[in-house]
Order: C-alpha cells, then sequence, then structure tokens
C-alpha cells in the first residue's frame, strides 16, 4: 500500500480556524482567568500565541486542550482527529503523517479518553429502555472446560459422502 502524504495539501490558516472553532466552541478565552481580551504575543510557529489583558497569561488555541503539549502544525492535528474518526490504525495513521507511532497512540489514547470522559451519563426522558435476554448476557461462555475433546472425530470411511471444495 503506498502512503500518501495527504497533510501537505492541507491549508494550515483553514486548519486553525477549525481546530479553533471545535476546541473552543464559546470562542478562544484566557485558560488562567477566561477573559477574552488579549494581545498577540508571537505569530511565528504553528499557531499565534497570545496574552492575556487581564493576566497576562500566555496561550495558544491548544492551551488547556489535549493538544497542549503536542508540537504538530494544525493540518496535521486535523488529520489525526479524522484518522481516529474514521478508526484507522494508529500504526498507518503515524506512517501517513510521518509521526512516530509512540506519540501517535499518546494522542489517540488522549483524546478517547477525554471522549469517555464527556460521554453522557444517565437515561434521557425521551429515551427508550429495553431489557436484554440472559442469553446475550452469557453468550460466549464455557459450562466446562476440558482438556480433550468430547467425542472422537470421525474415521475416514464414515465422513460424509459430500464433495469437497476445491
Amino acid at each position: 500500500m503506498i502512503d500518501f502524504p495527504i497533510d501537505e495539501l492541507f491549508d494550515e490558516q483553514a486548519s486553525t480556524i477549525w481546530l479553533e472553532r471545535h476546541l473552543h466552541p464559546d470562542g478562544l478565552r484566557c485558560p488562567r482567568c477566561k477573559a477574552s481580551d488579549r494581545r498577540i504575543a508571537r505569530r511565528s510557529g504553528p499557531f499565534t500565541a497570545y496574552r492575556c489583558k487581564a493576566c497576562d497569561r500566555y496561550y495558544t488555541i491548544l492551551s488547556a486542550t489535549i493538544f497542549e503539549k503536542t508540537h504538530q502544525r494544525p493540518s496535521k492535528l486535523v488529520l489525526i482527529l479524522r484518522g481516529i474518526a474514521k478508526g484507522e490504525s494508529t500504526a498507518r495513521l503515524a506512517r501517513e503523517l510521518n509521526i512516530s507511532r509512540k506519540q501517535m497512540h499518546v494522542i489517540r489514547h488522549r483524546v478517547q479518553q477525554n471522549l469517555l470522559e464527556r460521554l453522557p451519563t444517565g437515561v434521557r426522558e425521551d429515551e427508550v429502555q429495553f431489557e436484554a435476554d440472559e442469553l446475550y448476557q452469557n453468550a460466549g461462555e464455557k459450562k466446562r472446560s476440558s482438556s480433550k475433546p468430547t467425542r472422537p472425530a470421525k474415521e475416514a470411511s464414515k465422513q460424509s459422502e459430500r464433495p469437497g471444495h476445491v
């Protein structure tokens, strides 16, 4: 299979806007004091850095997110999220995006843990409840464990007369 460097085709500015919109749906705010007034502290690098006007905290759009200590370009982060959502393997994503497999595994684990923590709990009022039969609950369990088969294999002469597959 040919690995295609798809991250080179993405626009970094568009990826940054997409990340900001999805990581901060209520707008980018200071992680410390939650103020929205900020000034630009640094323009170089993949993400613009800001300083809060209220508390002088230095932050980017990745601050206080699961990507906070990740040093990846915006396009790679978008493609990582896309790959995880599609169910692509860690090894394939790492190869395709030229990231170490270990780092890709850490990022994937953070994303999955974050999603798990945000799952809704409890039953909604409009949700239908149902009961499952114990047949499904016990499916796959063995009643006894034995080290040898319970019945002997059929002899060659007594096997079925059906034609075999070629």
